[in-house]
C-alpha cells in the first residue's frame, strides 16, 4: 500500500514538475540564431507646404521574406511591410495625405491623437481603393509615442495582420530639452512587436482561436530571429504592443532592471525603475536600459498571466506567451551615456469631484434582452454590438467625464477610447501606483476587474460624427466589441436624426 502510494505521488510530482516546465521554464519561440540584423523604420519628417507639414503615405500590397527562403505576401505604408515612423511636433499644422492602392476599402486611424472626429479615421471615413484621404489638423498634444493603423469595420484586425502599422511620434518643447538618447536607430529604437502564423508556403495564416489571432511566430520590426548592435551605454527602446490579441510582459533574460519613461500619452513625472512592462494590443511604452556591462541580453515575453490564465493558454493552443523577442549585442561606446533625469514631466491629477457625469462601460456579459453573443458575434459593451448607424453616448464639449470599465469574467480586454488621453483613478478601489500614474489612451482590464478612468473632452466637438470607444483586441472590436460617441456643444440640441440614432 505505501509503496503504491509513493508511487502514485512520484507521478503526481512528476506530471506537475512537466506541467510547470511546459507552461513556465519551456520558452515557446526557442532556439532562435538571433542572426537578422533587426530592421528600423525609415523616418518622415514630412515637407513644408504654405506653413503645413505634409505626408504621403500609400497603403499597397507587396511581397517579404520573414522566414527563410518563404516569400509572403504583405500589405505596407511606403513599403512591403510595416510604415514609416512619422514624426511630428507640437504646434504643427499637418496634412496626412493617404492614399490606398489596395483593391479593398481601407482607412487610416491616428490612434491616440487628440483630433477632429472627421479626421480621426474611423470606419466613418472610408477609403476607397484607388483613391486618397487627407486628415487636416493642428498638433495640440505633448510629445507622446502614437501609432497609426487602419480602422475598416469588420476587417480591421486582417488589414493590421497583413502589415498595415507605423509608428508616429510626437516631440515638443519638454522632449527637446531632456538628456534622453535621442539618435534614431541608433539609440533611440522603435519596437514594434507582432504575433504571426505562417502557413506552409509562408504566407500569414489568418486562424482564429478563442475568438482572436494568435501567432507562434515573433517578428519585431517585421524581422524575424532579430539582433540589434548598440554601444554599451543607455539606450531607449520605445515599445508598442502591435499584435492583434496577444498580451505581452515585457522584460530581460538576465532579468535587469530598466526605468520606464513613457506611457501610450507621454512621459511620466520621473522615471520609474522595474524589471517588467505590461503591454496589451495598442498599449505602448518607452525604457531606458542601461548596456554599459557590455553583456548581451535578450528582450523577451514572460508568462505572467497567473496561474490559470497560463496553463488555459497552452491548453487551448495560444502558447505561454513565453517569448523571445530580440537579442542585443552591445559594443564598445564611442560616447558617454545620458544621465538619467530625475524629473521628465509635470502631471496634474484630475480630481474625480470635477467629473460632470460618470458613464458605465460593462466589456462582455449578455447581450441586451438577454442571452449570449452567437458564432461571429464579439462579447458587446454594455448589452449592445457595434452599429455604425447607432449613437451610444453622447458628451458635452469642455466635460470632464469618469467612465468605470468593468469586465465580469472570461479573458482580458485591453479598452481603448479614441480622442482622449485619460487618467486612472482607480482599479478595484485602488488608487493607481507605477506606470499607471501616467496618461493613457488604452487600459487593460482582466476579468473581475473594475478600472475609473477620467478624462477631459476639449477642444473638438461634431454633432454628426462619431468617435469609438472598443476593446483593442482587434478581433473583437472587429465582432462587434465597439461603440460611438459624439461629443457636442450643447447635448439639448441635437437633431432629431441624432437623438433616434440614439436609440435604436
Amino acid at each position: 500500500m505505501k509503496r503504491t502510494a509513493l508511487g502514485l505521488l512520484m507521478i503526481v510530482l512528476l506530471a506537475g514538475a512537466t506541467c510547470y516546465w511546459l507552461t513556465f521554464i519551456r520558452v515557446t519561440n526557442g532556439g532562435l540564431t538571433f542572426e537578422n540584423k533587426l530592421l528600423i523604420p525609415e523616418q518622415s519628417f514630412g515637407t513644408v507646404v504654405d506653413g503645413r507639414r505634409q505626408f504621403h503615405l500609400t497603403v499597397g500590397e507587396g511581397i517579404r521574406e520573414f522566414l527563410p527562403g518563404k516569400r509572403t505576401p504583405t500589405v505596407g505604408v511606403n513599403g512591403p511591410y510595416l510604415g514609416p515612423t512619422v514624426r511630428l511636433r507640437r504646434g504643427e499644422d499637418v496634412d496626412l495625405i493617404v492614399r490606398n492602392n489596395m483593391d479593398e476599402m481601407t482607412t487610416m486611424h491616428w490612434h491616440g491623437a487628440h483630433v477632429p472626429a472627421r479626421m480621426d479615421g474611423t470606419p466613418h471615413q472610408s477609403i476607397q481603393p484607388g483613391t486618397a484621404w487627407t486628415a487636416s489638423f493642428e498638433v495640440a498634444q505633448q510629445a507622446a509615442p502614437l501609432w497609426y493603423h487602419p480602422h475598416p469595420h469588420g476587417t480591421t484586425g486582417r488589414h493590421v495582420y497583413r502589415g498595415v502599422t507605423g509608428l508616429m511620434w510626437i516631440d515638443d518643447d519638454n522632449s527637446e530639452a531632456l538628456d534622453l538618447p535621442k539618435t534614431y536607430g541608433v539609440d533611440d529604437i522603435p519596437i514594434v512587436i507582432q504575433d504571426r502564423l505562417f502557413d506552409d508556403d509562408g504566407a500569414f495564416d489568418f486562424a482564429i482561436n478563442q475568438g482572436a489571432v494568435y501567432g507562434d511566430t515573433m517578428l519585431v520590426n517585421g524581422t524575424w530571429s532579430p539582433f540589434l548592435q548598440v554601444e554599451s551605454r543607455r539606450i531607449r527602446l520605445r515599445l508598442l504592443n502591435g499584435s492583434n490579441a496577444r498580451i505581452y510582459y515585457i522584460g530581460f533574460d538576465d532579468n535587469r532592471a530598466f526605468h520606464q519613461i513613457a506611457t501610450d500619452g507621454g512621459f511620466l513625472e520621473a522615471p520609474l525603475q522595474t524589471n517588467r512592462v505590461t503591454l496589451a494590443p495598442g498599449e505602448r511604452a518607452e525604457i531606458l536600459v542601461d548596456f554599459s556591462d557590455g553583456a548581451e541580453a535578450v528582450l523577451k515575453s514572460y508568462p505572467e498571466a497567473g496561474w490559470l490564465d497560463t496553463i488555459g493558454s497552452f491548453f487551448v493552443g495560444l502558447g505561454t506567451g513565453h517569448l523571445e523577442l530580440l537579442k542585443i549585442v552591445p559594443r564598445p561606446a564611442k560616447r558617454v551615456s545620458h544621465a538619467l533625469p530625475e524629473r521628465l514631466n509635470t502631471i496634474s491629477r484630475i480630481k474625480a469631484a470635477d467629473a460632470a457625469k460618470t458613464r458605465p462601460m460593462v466589456l462582455g456579459g449578455p447581450l441586451r434582452g438577454g442571452g449570449p453573443a452567437g458564432p461571429g458575434v464579439g462579447p458587446p459593451i454594455n448589452g449592445k454590438i457595434m452599429d455604425m448607424g447607432r449613437i451610444d453616448e453622447v458628451v458635452r464639449l469642455g466635460d470632464t467625464e469618469i467612465w468605470e470599465v468593468r469586465n465580469p469574467g472570461g479573458q482580458a480586454h485591453p479598452f481603448h477610447v479614441h480622442l482622449v488621453q485619460f487618467q486612472i483613478l482607480d482599479r478595484n478601489g485602488q488608487p493607481p501606483a507605477g506606470a499607471e500614474l501616467g496618461w493613457k489612451d488604452t487600459v487593460l482590464v482582466p476579468a473581475g476587474d473594475t478600472v475609473r478612468v477620467i478624462m477631459p473632452f476639449e477642444r473638438y466637438a461634431d454633432p454628426e460624427v462619431p468617435y469609438m470607444y472598443h476593446c483593442h483586441i482587434m478581433e473583437h472590436e472587429d465582432a462587434g466589441m465597439m461603440g460611438q460617441f459624439l461629443v457636442v456643444e450643447d447635448p439639448e440640441r441635437l437633431s432629431s436624426r441624432t437623438r433616434n440614432l440614439q436609440h435604436r
